[in-house]
């Protein structure tokens, strides 16, 4: 229960004011600054503390390997409960860096006579990845160990879903799918614990479901972020009766 509270609490603060987002193309990736994310969790839980992880004689902060490259690992410890995370040094294309450069192609894409048509590839270029870029990972490394205890996780909703860039509109639908990512038990008890059941049909009604079984990540957010809001509006509603 202990590890709930902890979720519970960090799960509520709203993040959207603190983020930011960076576009590659057709995606669009949500980032979240790391001094905003620990500086939210050592306000709640003081003793809160975390660990960049080190390895080999030289104790550096990352491993590498010539066929897939840096990885940067952190760990975090809040009140006894502790997670792990791990993150791919990557470029601004999101593709893995390496210690030298190297090509990949994409493909060309141009409007003739209204229509997106494929003319040809292009080759692109991953520079060799430097300390900056590590120590821009670990510190993003940073912020999704932390997601792991509730802070700003719905941001990450749908990351380990596939892109699909051959659909019908040569768009990447990932966005939408992580529209629909289900909540889980442990979502479902914060809930049942933030709000009464008067207030949780409220709250299912605003979003025309049913059950909480029926809501998204997303939306389940959205409710605990608003909890104070919903509060006022029930409360205001009983009294008009």
């Amino acid at each position: 229960m202990e590890e709930l509270t902890h979720f519970n609490k960090l799960f509520s603060v709203n993040c959207n004011d603190k983020t930011e987002k960076k576009s590659n193309g057709s995606t669009e990736l949500t980032y979240l600054s790391w001094t905003y994310a620990w500086s939210e969790v050592k306000k709640l839980f003081p003793s809160a503390n975390y660990e960049i992880l080190k390895f080999g004689e030289n104790k550096l902060p990352y491993v590498y390997d010539e066929k897939t490259g840096y990885m940067v690992f952190t760990r975090v410890e809040i009140e006894g409960v502790e997670h792990e995370m791990w993150l791919p040094v990557m470029d601004s294309a999101n593709k893995a860096m390496k210690d030298k450069p190297y090509t990949y192609k994409v493909a060309k894409w141009e409007w003739q006579n209204r229509q997106r048509v494929k003319t040809g590839e292009i080759e692109k270029t991953v520079e060799p990845a430097t300390m900056f870029d590590i120590n821009k990972t670990i510190m993003r490394c940073l912020t999704k160990n932390l997601a792991m205890f509730g802070l700003g996780l719905y941001i990450y909703a749908g990351e380990d879903l596939p892109e699909n860039v051959e659909n019908d509109d040569k768009e990447p639908v990932k966005e939408k799918q992580k529209e629909g990512i289900m909540i889980q038990e442990t979502q479902k008890e914060i809930i049942k614990k933030e709000f009464t059941e008067t207030e949780i049909k409220f709250c299912l009604a605003k979003v025309s479901k049913k059950k909480l079984s029926e809501l998204t990540l997303v939306e389940a957010s959205s409710l605990i972020k608003n909890k104070e809001q919903i509060k006022a509006e029930v409360k205001k509603k009983e009294e008009e009766k």
